[in-house]
C-alpha cells in the first residue's frame, strides 16, 4: 500500500498527472467515465463512475442504496514554479527559465534539487486545439549562490523569486522540447524520488504529500466500495491558490455532479444533502521536534499517533462538535486513534477547501488530515501508519456510515 502511494507521489507531477493516474486506478477497478456534456445520466445502485473537469479535477462515485452522499474532498495541486510564456532567459552564457510562484512554497527548499518541467500543452493544429499532458525528458535545477558570495546567508536570507528562483536548464542551443504552436500550463516541480526512513521505515519523505496522500487514500478507500449512501471522491485543483476556478472547490463541479446523480436517481436534492456528510481531507501540521513551542500547548499533534481532526474558531476549518464526534465514532469503530489540532491563538490559521465546498453544498463537514512535517517544502514528511489509518476510516465512511443513523438530536 505504501509503495503504491510513493509511486503515485513520484509521478503525479501536477494535478493533470494525478488525475491521469487516478483514472488508471479507477478503470482498473471497474469505474467507467461519465461526461459532463451528456444530456442525461442513467444510474442505479452499485454503479461505479467518474467525471473529469479540465483534466486536473476528478469526482468518482459509487451509487449507494439510500439517498445522501458521503464525500471525501481533497486537492490535486501543490506549490510549484509556473513557467511564463517566452520562458527562456539567457544570462552568463547559460539559459534559465522565467517562472512565477504558484501557491505558497518554502522558497529555500527549491535550491539544488532535481526539478522536472511538467503540466499540459495545448497545441493549435488545423483550426483545432489538441490538449495533452507533458513531462520533460531532462531535469532542471535552481542553483544556490555560494556562501562565499553571500556571507550572511546562514544568518537568515530572503529570496527574490524573479532573480533567485529561475531554474537553469541548459547552455546555448538547448531547448525544452515543447511542441510548436503550443500554449501551456507548465510547472517546475520536484523530481526527488520518495523514500522511507526511520529505524523501522515508519516514516516517508516525498514531494507532494500535501495533498496527494489524501487523494490516493480516498481512491484506495472507494475502489471496492458498496455503500449505504453514495460514496464520492472529490479531488479538486487550485486549492493552493484559493480554489476560485471552474476546476477548484470555489467552482460548481461538486454541486453539478451531485445534482446530476440526484436527477438520474429521481431523488430530491435538498433531502439528499440533508442526509449527507463531507470529510475535507487536507494534511495537518505535526509538532516539530525542533520547535514544539509553535504548536498549541494542550493539543500536540505527533506523527504516527493517529489521524488529525482540525478545529478553528473562525471556521477556517469546517469541524464542529457534531462532525468531530461523528469522525471520532468512525475512528473508534475501526480501532484508529485520533488527535485534535488547534492553531496557537497568536498565530494566523491556514484554510483548505472544506469551507469553500460547504458554501456550495450545505452539509455536515469535518476537516481532517494526516500529520506531517515540512508542509509546502519540495519534500515533506509523514508517518506510514497515519496514512494507513486514514484509509481505514475512509473505507468505513464510504461503506458503513450513514448520518441519519448516527446523529440523534434531543
Amino acid at each position: 500500500m505504501i509503495n503504491e502511494l510513493l509511486e503515485n507521489l513520484q509521478f503525479s507531477y501536477t494535478g493533470y498527472h494525478a488525475v491521469e493516474r487516478a483514472i488508471h486506478t479507477l478503470t482498473r477497478n471497474g469505474f467507467t467515465e461519465l461526461k459532463e456534456s451528456d444530456a442525461e445520466w442513467k444510474l442505479k445502485a452499485g454503479d461505479k463512475r467518474f467525471v473529469v473537469r479540465d483534466g486536473s479535477s476528478l469526482i468518482a462515485f459509487v451509487v449507494g442504496q439510500k439517498e445522501g452522499f458521503n464525500i471525501v474532498a481533497s486537492h490535486t495541486d501543490s506549490p510549484a514554479l509556473k513557467l511564463k510564456y517566452n520562458p527562456v532567459i539567457e544570462s552568463a552564457g547559460l539559459k534559465k527559465l522565467n517562472v512565477e510562484i504558484y501557491g505558497g512554497p518554502l522558497n529555500y527548499t527549491w535550491f539544488d534539487r532535481p526539478l522536472r518541467i511538467a503540466g499540459r500543452v495545448a497545441v493549435r493544429k488545423n483550426g483545432k486545439v489538441e490538449v495533452e499532458n507533458f513531462v520533460s525528458d531532462k531535469n532542471v535545477v535552481v542553483p544556490s549562490l555560494a556562501v562565499h558570495m553571500n556571507r550572511g546567508v546562514n544568518n537568515g536570507a530572503s529570496f527574490n523569486p524573479q532573480v533567485d528562483l529561475q531554474p537553469l536548464f541548459g547552455a546555448s542551443g538547448d531547448d525544452l522540447g515543447l511542441p510548436q504552436n503550443a500554449d501551456y500550463d507548465l510547472y517546475a516541480v520536484c523530481d526527488q524520488k520518495p523514500f522511507l526512513f526511520g529505524g523501522k521505515d515508519e516514516f516517508f519523505c516525498s514531494p507532494r504529500i500535501d495533498n496527494l496522500s489524501s487523494v490516493f487514500a480516498s481512491l484506495e478507500a472507494i475502489k471496492d466500495c458498496k455503500g449505504v449512501a453514495t460514496a464520492v471522491v472529490y479531488a479538486a485543483d487550485n486549492e493552493e491558490v484559493g480554489s476560485r476556478t471552474k476546476q477548484g472547490a470555489g467552482g460548481t463541479f461538486l454541486y453539478d455532479v451531485c445534482l446530476g446523480i440526484c436527477k438520474a436517481l429521481g431523488q430530491d436534492t435538498r433531502a439528499a444533502f440533508s442526509e449527507s456528510m463531507m470529510i475535507s481531507c487536507d494534511n495537518a501540521h505535526a509538532t516539530h521536534p525542533a520547535h514544539p513551542e509553535l504548536n498549541d500547548p494542550t493539543n500536540k499533534v505527533i506523527m504516527g499517533k493517529g489521524v488529525v481532526i482540525k478545529h478553528h474558531a473562525g471556521q477556517n476549518y469546517t469541524t464542529d462538535a457534531v462532525s468531530s464526534a461523528c469522525f471520532k465514532t468512525m475512528a473508534e469503530t475501526v480501532g484508529v486513534a485520533t488527535q485534535d489540532f488547534f492553531m496557537r491563538a497568536d498565530m494566523p490559521c491556514g484554510g483548505t477547501l472544506g469551507a469553500i465546498s460547504s458554501s456550495h453544498l450545505s452539509i455536515t463537514s469535518v476537516d481532517v488530515g494526516i500529520p506531517q512535517l515540512a508542509m509546502h517544502s519540495t519534500a515533506e514528511c509523514a508517518a506510514v501508519s497515519d496514512y494507513e489509518d486514514m484509509i481505514k476510516i475512509m473505507t468505513y465512511f464510504f461503506e458503513k456510515f450513514y448520518i441519519p443513523n448516527t446523529v440523534v438530536r434531543k
